[in-house]
C-alpha cells in the first residue's frame, strides 16, 4: 500500500493507520530528514527479523532506531548531563547518537556492548509515527538508497521495488537524500563515527 501523508500536518488518522499496521507487527517505509527509511516496532522481534531479511544484513548487527524528542531518548539510553545537553544543541535533526541502552531496548537491538544508535529525525511523521505507536521504530535506509541515484528518495520506487515484502510505503514528498551524522557519546568521549548531513564540528577540538 502506498498512503500519501501531509509531511508538514500529518492527518491523525492516516498516521492511525499507519500504527495500528505497527502494532499488528507491520513493516513500512518512511520519510526522514535523511532518506527514505524502513523499519518497524522495536518491540516485535518478528518484524524485526523481516528487516534483516529485507536488508540482508548481519543479525549481530543493529539497527539504530527512532524516539520523539529527548524525553523518549531517556526511557531508551541512559543519558548523562553531557549526552543531554549535547543532544538538546542538535535535535531533532540529521543524526545518529551512540548511547548505552536501557533495560527498556530488547537484546537483538544492541551491540555487544549494550550500546544503541538512536535518532529523533527532523520529520514531522516520523514523530507523529513513534508517538502513535508509543515505541521507537527501527530506522534504517531503504534496501537500495546507496545504489540508486533515487533510491532513498523516490517513494513510488520503493514500493515497486519492495512490492509485497512491505506492508505500507508512507509518500510524504521529497527527502534531502544523504546519510545521518554517526556520534558516539560513550563516557562522555565524542566519537565522530560516519559524517553525514548533521554538521559535526562541535565534536572537533
Amino acid at each position: 500500500m502506498l498512503l500519501k501523508i501531509n509531511p508538514q500536518n500529518p492527518q491523525v488518522r492516516l498516521i492511525r493507520i499507519v500504527t495500528q499496521i505497527l502494532k499488528d507487527g507491520g513493516t513500512i517505509a518512511y520519510p526522514t530528514d535523511t532518506y527514505y527509511g524502513i523499519g518497524c516496532d522495536i518491540m516485535n522481534k518478528k518484524a524485526i527479523e523481516k528487516i534483516y531479511r529485507l536488508k540482508e544484513r548481519n543479525p549481530k548487527k543493529p539497527f539504530s532506531f527512532i524516539c520523539s524528542d529527548l524525553k523518549n531518548i531517556s526511557q531508551y539510553a541512559k543519558v548523562s548531563n553531557y549526552a543531554y545537553k549535547t543532544m538538546k544543541r542538535l535535535l531533532p535533526g540529521p543524526y545518529t547518537f551512540v548511547l548505552e541502552g536501557s533495560k527498556l531496548v530488547p537484546k537483538i537491538m544492541l551491540t555487544s556492548r549494550k550500546t544503541a544508535g538512536i535518532r529523533v529525525p527532523n520529520h514531522r511523521i516520523c514523530q507523529a509515527l513513534v508517538k502513535g505507536l508509543n515505541h521507537p521504530i527501527i530506522s534504517t535506509t531503504a534496501p537500495f538508497a546507496d545504489s540508486l541515484p533515487s533510491g532513498g528518495l523516490d517513494p513510488s520506487l520503493i514500493h515497486d521495488f519492495l512490492g509485497s515484502q512491505i506492508d505500507v510505503v508512507i509518500d510524504g514528498g521529497p527527502v534531502p537524500g544523504g546519510p545521518s551524522s554517526v556520534v558516539s557519546l560513550i563516557d562522555d568521549v565524542p566519537d565522530i563515527i560516519r559524517e553525514g548531513l548533521g554538521d559535526v564540528n562541535i565534536f572537533r577540538y
